[in-house]
């Protein structure tokens, strides 16, 4: 299915965008300019050293207080209370690598990078180079398809093209996809982090240097190592398995549900479509309502028209520039795309299960 916006002040259908969208091409890079002259003028652009001064220091003593209550209670099927609770933290610090990935943190970049590698490799055991290459190629093509990673075939088949391909299993799996979505996002910890730990050992001819790649190896290596020897030093076997499944399961669950109303389910352009900076980003992009408790449970990913179109914008910036933006868009007839927390999954699901219907008996699609 391809739906065709001309008029760029109609947006987005909450469940229709199965395909892609098709984009009359035109360059309009000076309302951008426009609008980042308003933002910039508006301070938003500033570092806020402060807030990630407290910010950081207490989501690194909240870490610490899991792994130590971990400590104390020992061998005892509590500890799935901490499991639940380091999986929040994962997910915490990972938002904070994501900010450092950005170099919304720090004026420097070595800073940025160095917070990013010990928030992301050390502390979660995520891979921070594996992530930065990723995450830039879908900033810079957000739901295009064969360019977003985000939107690449794999377990999840986010365009009809790419599930009318599939045979056996994978087939079942895109017919089935919109009611696995959350079960499979249990999984998506460990997919990351396998992910990460692949693309590192294969990764030559870049320009990353050995000293930066040998770093992040070390980074990970000790993650790995301090996590399963704490967890099988201190629990019985059968606690430790079970702790890992849940703490990781969790994790990914939490992770997946807060970048998935981001993107899935909004417009998609085609390979050779053309569309300005600023549309690319905003009609590719869903806002999640709510109030300063989504902002800390999302990681400021709730504001991600306005994170995707000033990535390196710290994230207390993103509220204020809300307002800043959903006017310029309203003045300038661009679609502004928000809902609620769980509309938005609503639409997430819809979309996966449009896609899927190619796979599906002819009469139910």
């Amino acid at each position: 299915m391809t739906t065709d916006i001309i008029d760029r002040g109609t947006g987005p259908g909450p469940a229709d965008h199965a395909g892609t969208t098709t984009l009359q091409p035109g360059s309009r890079g000076s309302e951008y300019a426009a609008l980042s002259r308003e933002v910039k003028k508006s301070g938003l652009l500033q570092r806020r050293p402060g807030y990630y001064s407290l910010k950081i220091g207490g989501n690194l003593l909240l870490l610490a207080a899991g792994w130590t209550a971990f400590a104390l209670i020992g061998q005892s099927w509590w500890q799935l209370v901490t499991a639940a609770f380091l999986a929040v933290m994962f997910t915490q610090t990972g938002f904070i690598g994501h900010d450092a990935g950005h170099h919304q943190i720090a004026a420097s970049k070595r800073v940025n990078n160095l917070l990013g590698r010990v928030h992301a490799d050390l502390l979660i055991g995520l891979s921070y180079g594996w992530w930065i290459s990723k995450h830039n190629r879908h900033h810079s093509h957000p739901n295009h398809v064969d360019r977003d990673p985000d939107i690449a075939d794999g377990a999840i088949a986010f365009t009809e093209d790419q599930a009318r391909v599939r045979t056996g299993a994978y087939a079942w799996l895109g017919r089935h996809q919109a009611w696995l979505f959350f079960p499979m996002l249990l999984l998506e910890g460990l997919a990351l982090h396998v992910a990460g730990v692949r693309a590192l050992l294969e990764r030559t001819g870049t320009t990353t240097s050995r000293s930066t790649k040998l770093a992040e190896a070390g980074l990970l290596t000790a993650h790995l190592v301090g996590y399963l020897a704490a967890l099988f030093l201190v629990l019985s076997p059968l606690q430790a398995v079970v702790f890992l499944a849940v703490h990781q399961g969790l994790f990914g669950l939490y992770m997946g549900c807060s970048f998935a109303p981001n993107h899935k389910g909004m417009p998609m352009f085609a390979k050779d479509d053309k569309i300005d900076f600023l549309r690319r980003q905003v009609l590719t992009s869903r806002n999640i309502r709510g109030n300063h408790f989504t902002d800390f449970a999302l990681g400021g990913l709730n504001y991600q028209i306005e994170h995707h179109l000033f990535p390196s914008m710290p994230r207390p910036s993103l509220r204020p520039a809300q307002r800043l933006v959903r006017s310029f868009c309203a003045r300038h007839d661009i679609a502004y795309h928000e809902t609620g927390l769980f509309n938005s999954y609503a639409q997430v699901l819809r979309h996966l299960h449009a896609v899927g219907g190619p796979l599906r008996p002819e009469l139910e699609y």
